[in-house]
Order: C-alpha cells, then structure tokens, then sequence
C-alpha cells in the first residue's frame, strides 16, 4: 500500500519586538520578546495534541526558540531554506517608510535592493516543498511569516507574487495537505489558525 501523503504543518513564530512594532524582520536575529515566549508555550500546547514524523525548524533564534518553548527542541531539525526573506537595504523599516521612496512597492512582486528578489525566496520553498513531498506523514515547520507565505504559495504551483495573500500572525498554524490523498489535489486545511487566551 502506498504511504500517505504528507500533510505540512506551518508555525510562525512568536512576537518580538520588531513583530509588534511591524517593523521588516529578515536576518536580524532577534529574540522573543515576553508576549512571543508565553504565546510560543501555548503554541505548543495546541501542537502536542499531534503526531509528527519530522520536523523541522529556521535557524534564527525566534524560530527555533518557538520550536523549543512548544516543547520540540530536542528532535526538530534546522533548515536553511526556512530562513526568512533578506530584506537588504529595507531591513528594519516598515512598509510605510518603504513606500514613501517606492511608491507602489510590494515586497512578492519586487523583492528588496540588497537582498532577496522574490524568485530567490521561491526556490528555497521550492526546496523545502521537495524535502517535504519526499516524506510521509505530519511535517511541522517552525519559521518567519514572509517564508511562510511564499511556500504556501509554491505548494500550488503558483507564482512568487501569489504569497503575499497568505497573511500568517504571529504563533499561528497554518495546514497544507492533499484532498483525495492525490499530488493533483492540494489544499488548505488550516490557515492562520491562532488561539488565544486571556492575559
């Protein structure tokens, strides 16, 4: 009998103090702030209810720290590819500073001077689409919202530009799987999933 497919499981990080000042987050390797730490634990309180056969994580300190807090650190494997986008010269800024000397600017279908060009983004999700295809099973990936929505997007086959629709908050869930069990068939069957609770 042929093995399942595999059904990807997408967690974004917690907050930092860059997530909530929303200021562009790509290699700056911040931790979590308090609110990103306690809002990781209760991530992984809703994640332990599954079984996954791999996971993985981003090497940057606010993924795997999620990774850790949720209670899978000592098993998830860092991935390269789940780095968040190299936002380059515009590292730090937000969209509204941005836009005043880039009228017009949208980071899926122009990319930023001094970094990543959404094409490059696209086929590190490519890569970690392939690694993921190639199992069978729950995969949980811990990483950064942008890298989120840009393998959400490949997992259609569709193009870079198409992830900027894929908003994901801070520690939320995203599913990805396959309707009828068959690669022509992806879905979503979570998407921005977060439960929260009271302060």
């Amino acid at each position: 009998m042929e093995a399942a497919l595999p059904r990807l499981y997408l967690a974004r990080h917690g907050d930092t103090d860059w997530t909530e000042s929303r200021q562009h987050t790509g290699r700056t390797d911040l931790p979590l702030n308090a609110h990103g730490e306690k809002r990781a634990r209760e991530l992984g309180e809703r994640l332990r209810q599954f079984q996954f056969d791999r996971i993985f994580t981003s090497p940057l300190q606010r993924a795997w720290r999620t990774c850790e807090l949720a209670g899978f650190g000592a098993i998830a494997e860092v991935d390269d590819d789940l780095m968040e986008w190299d936002y380059g010269q515009m590292e730090g800024m937000r969209t509204s500073e941005i836009l005043i000397d880039r009228p017009g600017w949208e980071l899926f279908r122009d990319g930023c001077p001094g970094g990543e060009m959404p094409q490059d983004v696209a086929n590190r999700a490519d890569r970690f689409i392939a690694k993921v295809q190639s199992l069978s099973g729950n995969v949980l990936a811990f990483s950064s919202g942008h890298i989120i929505r840009m393998i959400a997007a490949r997992w259609f086959g569709l193009p870079p530009a198409a992830g900027r629709p894929f908003f994901c908050r801070p520690a939320s869930v995203g599913v990805l799987g396959y309707e009828h069990d068959r690669r022509e068939e992806p879905v979503i069957q979570l998407w921005n999933y977060v439960c929260e609770s009271p302060d």
